[in-house]
This record gives structure tokens, C-alpha cells and sequence, in this order.
């Protein structure tokens, strides 16, 4: 495989990820996971392994109406970016909503799963110019 195909497979791999939160789906998040897979929650929760990461989230789900999210993978290293969301029965991207994503991809037996996901708030302390370019960038990747 070409670093070109390994860098597609694992953006696949993420935008799979923020579709299964975006659908709700704890299960087809869970199981992006390696068995040995760390979630750390934008509360700074952790959960290991897609059965805790699973029931980690389930709850979440059933309980709150969770924004989706709408990402820009930025550059592929293995991998890195920052996401935004928009509140449930809202329009726009709310800026403290605003997060960076790093995830770590492992491939295993020739597919990828994800190692660690980070996930922090975006919250740029003083710099209030930054949080608008991110939210500005992020605008763009909104349905029309």
C-alpha cells in the first residue's frame, strides 16, 4: 500500500469514527477500536477497549443529544485535526464547542482501528483570533 492509500485509509477510518457519534451509534464507534484502544472523552474521561469504550458511551447517548460533528483532517501523520459542533436544533458551529482531535491508527491483519483518540476543547486562552479562524475554517464544512 502507497502512503497515499494508508493516509485515505485512516482519514476512512476517522470520518467513519465521527459518523458513528454523529449517528449516536456507540457500538460502531466502540468497534473502531483495538482491543487495546484508549478513548479520552472531551471531560477527560478515559475508557479502554471497545466494550468499556461502548459502555462509556451508550449512556451518553441515550441520555443527551449529542451535536454532531463536522471535521477538517488538516495533515496526516498519523493523524491529527481539529472539529467543531453544531448544537442540536442549531444552525451554526458554537465556538466553545470547538475541538482538536488527535487520533492514533494502528493497522492490524490489514485494517485499521484506532489506538488512542484525544479529544480536547479547543479553547485557545486569550487569543480569541485563533478560535475564530478555527470556527471560520470549520464554517466551511457545514451542508449548504
Amino acid at each position: 500500500m502507497k502512503d497515499t492509500e494508508h493516509t485515505k485509509a485512516v482519514e476512512n477510518l476517522y470520518f467513519g469514527f465521527l459518523q458513528a457519534w454523529n449517528e449516536r451509534n456507540s457500538r460502531a464507534m466502540a468497534d473502531h477500536f483495538t482491543e487495546d484502544g484508549e478513548m479520552v472523552g472531551y471531560d477527560g474521561s478515559q475508557a479502554f477497549g471497545p466494550e468499556e469504550i461502548h459502555a462509556h458511551l451508550e449512556p451518553i447517548f441515550s441520555s443527551f443529544p449529542t451535536p454532531p460533528y463536522y471535521a477538517k483532517v488538516k495533515n496526516v501523520s498519523f493523524l491529527s485535526d481539529d472539529a467543531g459542533m453544531v448544537p442540536v436544533g442549531k444552525k451554526e458551529l458554537s465556538q466553545e464547542l470547538n475541538t482538536h482531535h488527535t487520533v492514533i491508527a494502528v493497522r492490524v491483519e490489514g485494517k485499521w482501528f484506532i489506538k488512542l483518540f484525544q479529544n480536547t476543547p479547543a479553547q485557545f486562552h486569550g487569543r480569541p483570533e485563533l478560535l475564530d479562524q478555527m470556527t471560520e475554517e470549520l464554517r466551511g464544512l457545514l451542508p449548504k
